[in-house]
């Protein structure tokens, strides 16, 4: 897979089909093999479709500043105080933005799920020339009252212990058994789970970020002043990121379009994609695109 320089680090970034420019975001700890392929088809059938492994995860640039622990982790989720961090969603927005710059691309549709979502938020206030239209999954506005985990979610993050390379597919898989909805495919989701830890394996960075989420301002007030197509998509049966994340994340975003999936929890079910994509693709019909 090629990679470039982007905001001073190495991304690793692959490219399918061809039109208009999408760029997709992942979540937390995820690879841009994660993003699920026949989802990445689908939309690579109308648009060109761009995926990217985030700072400190997959093959781009790891970093090394030591995150405060996970009880303190969790602590600054319940008192909503901003722990220290290396990095925040604001800068791995701007890897994305150096990322289309380096691909000679100068605005792309952006589509991102959890931090990914995030992520897209950023992006879009940071840079909105660079922002056709957005689409913010399963995600929140950094807002640290809607789109909490469940105190089950979160006891559970608390008791887990670290896994090692050769349980994290399992370990992993057991976890996010709790906030998948009722279409996941357990088994489909370890066989992925496996072929990323095999690919690359790097849970320190899954921990930066987590810190660089908790230590993110809340982009509600910014987010009131985008004006783009916006469309947010979220399951009712996420309990890591609850469906309030989505609803605060819509009544942010003026004109946006809220779409969510009563057998949907924080994944993306296969029998949902094309209802997905045809959401998206309506959104970004609504764009301006610039003739160059």
């Amino acid at each position: 897979m090629p990679a470039v320089t982007s905001n001073g680090i190495t991304i690793e970034y692959q490219e399918q089909g061809s039109g208009e420019p999408m760029l997709l975001v992942m979540g937390l700890g995820g690879q841009l093999t994660d993003w699920p392929d026949g989802l990445v088809d689908l939309l690579a059938e109308r648009y060109r479709v761009i995926t990217f492994d985030n700072r400190d995860v997959g093959l781009s640039t790891e970093f090394d500043w030591t995150p405060p622990s996970k009880l303190r982790l969790l602590l600054s989720f319940i008192t909503r105080r901003k722990p220290k961090a290396g990095y925040t969603v604001d800068d791995m927005a701007q890897d994305a933005a150096g990322l289309l710059a380096a691909l000679d691309i100068d605005a792309a549709h952006v589509v991102g799920m959890s931090m990914g979502g995030m992520i897209a938020q950023s992006l879009a206030i940071n840079h909105p020339k660079l922002v056709l239209s957005l689409a913010s999954i399963m995600s929140h506005t950094g807002d640290q009252k809607n789109g909490l985990p469940t105190r089950k979610v979160m006891a559970a993050f608390a008791r887990m212990k670290a896994p090692t390379r050769e349980d994290a597919a399992v370990v992993g898989t057991e976890l996010y058994s709790m906030f998948a909805g009722s279409r996941w495919d357990r088994e489909e989701h370890l066989a992925g789970a496996r072929l990323s830890i095999a690919r690359s394996w790097r849970p320190g960075g899954t921990e930066r970020q987590a810190v660089a989420i908790a230590a993110s301002p809340d982009r509600t007030a910014k987010l009131a002043e985008l004006n783009l197509p916006a469309l947010v998509i979220h399951g009712l049966q996420d309990t890591l990121v609850r469906p309030s994340g989505g609803h605060a994340t819509c009544k942010a975003i003026p004109g946006s379009r809220l779409l969510m999936f009563n057998d949907m929890g924080h994944d993306l079910p296969g029998p949902r994609w094309p209802e997905i994509v045809a959401a998206i693709s309506s959104n970004t019909s609504r764009a301006s695109v610039p003739v160059r």
